[in-house]
């Protein structure tokens, strides 16, 4: 097991992995931009180290400080986190290169994930269904290009091939609009991820969000845990989150999960992972991406399987392999999460930093807040408008619902705005509670209008 691990992160994340390292007995190194001095995980942590000034090009993706942060400190292993350089290829293999463990998948494998082109093509080889679309890259140069977004057929989406977050992603709705899409898309995409490539997708557009968490082991198991329903979303950004779907039975639920373990299997895959699908009306399902990362909305997965996945991930990264079956992995009643952003909802989610008067976590049973916030800390305007996940759990779904709802008034943050009356509202709303949900629910129900 390690000695000491560097969290290359900042935030609610950063202060989930301090703790679990805690709990297993490693030491933790916190690193900060300037303006992160006050910081919780600074705080929690055992040292803590300045990496840069507060834009994150300078501090928290700036590789070489924070190979020497974990070099000064005497780290033998680096978390990412999510975000910032967690499916960072090329920071993995700059870790590996400075004797430093990267708790993570390989190299290599962020690599694939990340070209969604040759993501969909290893998903293809291992009989996961992919959407229709291009095998290969398009441009405004082809020919052919009319002619084979025709073929995939109207409604479509242009996507980039390094993209992630939403960004590089252009919804199509006939052959006028194409080349328009295609032009921003490259644009948007050479701007985020320094590569303009995009491919054409058929757009599903009532469709639900699923994925399966995955763990790997360095022995080749890989074991699946039950879905988490991720179709509440504002442009392709998860809002809120469930486990288990109230749109998937046992059945379907057993073909998704296979699905997602030949997937990571097939791809070489160590460690925490997830894989993302897309479920249509009729039942039928799509792989859309694998996250090659922790995800925010793991929290869900941990309430409802009693199993925590951070510890597991830095236990398989240190080469201990798994010790249980995807079929011994019980569902424990339902769980719910809200992300509260400091965003206003009623402004078109504008991002709301400043100093936080006053906080009051909810508490009692079921209920799980994780957060870096706290009375008198002054968010600051650089980063992440996530400020807290809200997680609730209870024996089914309509429970889960009042006590998210009880939980939610609870919640007291005072001196910004905040997202929380935002799901206030999602908890009332008669579509939700009957589980009609998809991911066009919020523009339908709470938007328009």
């Amino acid at each position: 097991m390690f000695k000491k691990v560097l969290i290359a992160n900042r935030g609610e994340i950063a202060v989930r992995v301090i703790r679990a390292c805690r709990e297993l007995g490693i030491a933790t190194v916190a690193v900060h931009s300037d303006i992160d001095r006050d910081c919780l995980h600074v705080k929690l942590a055992d040292e803590s180290v300045c990496i840069g000034p507060a834009p994150a090009n300078d501090s928290y993706l700036n590789v070489p400080s924070i190979i020497s942060a974990a070099e000064i400190t005497g780290a033998d292993a680096i978390h990412p986190g999510y975000g910032f350089l967690a499916e960072n290829a090329q920071f993995a293999e700059v870790c590996e290169s400075s004797g430093i463990k990267f708790i993570g998948p390989p190299a290599e494998v962020i690599k694939k994930m990340g070209d969604k082109v040759e993501a969909r093509k290893i998903m293809k080889k291992a009989g996961v269904p992919v959407i229709p679309g291009t095998e290969e890259p398009v441009s405004l140069e082809d020919g052919h290009l009319l002619k084979i977004a025709k073929k995939i057929g109207y409604p479509l989406m242009v996507k980039a091939r390094a993209g992630g977050g939403g960004k590089g992603m252009r919804l199509v709705q006939n052959e006028d609009a194409l080349k328009n899409a295609i032009a921003t898309a490259q644009g948007e995409a050479k701007a985020s991820f320094s590569n303009p490539e995009v491919y054409l997708e058929k757009c599903i557009e009532e469709h639900n969000h699923i994925e399966f968490q995955i763990l790997a082991d360095n022995k080749g198991k890989v074991v699946y845990f039950p879905e988490r329903d991720c179709s509440i979303q504002r442009r392709h950004q998860k809002l809120l989150e469930e486990s288990p779907s109230p749109r998937i039975s046992s059945k379907v639920r057993r073909h998704m999960g296979e699905a997602a373990r030949r997937a990571a299997k097939n791809a070489g895959y160590l460690t925490t992972g997830t894989v993302e699908f897309i479920l249509d009306p009729k039942g039928d399902f799509y792989f859309i991406e694998m996250n090659t990362r922790v995800q925010v909305e793991h929290t869900i997965t941990e309430m409802v399987s009693g199993i925590d996945l951070v510890k597991e991930q830095i236990r398989l990264a240190a080469g201990e392999k798994l010790d249980y079956d995807s079929d011994k992995i019980k569902i424990c009643g339902h769980v719910i999460e809200c992300r509260i952003n400091a965003e206003d909802w009623e402004r078109d989610f504008i991002p709301c930093p400043g100093k936080i008067n006053n906080f009051i976590s909810p508490g009692g049973p079921g209920v799980r807040i994780d957060t870096h916030i706290y009375s008198g800390y002054t968010i600051p305007p650089y980063y992440d408008s996530l400020i807290a996940k809200l997680i609730v759990e209870d024996e089914n779904r309509e429970k889960c619902i009042y006590r998210m709802q009880r939980a939610l008034n609870e919640l007291i943050i005072e001196g910004i705005t905040t997202t929380i009356p935002f799901h206030q509202k999602i908890m009332k709303n008669e579509h939700f509670l009957k589980g009609e949900i998809d991911t066009n629910f919020i523009q339908k129900y709470l938007l328009e209008g």
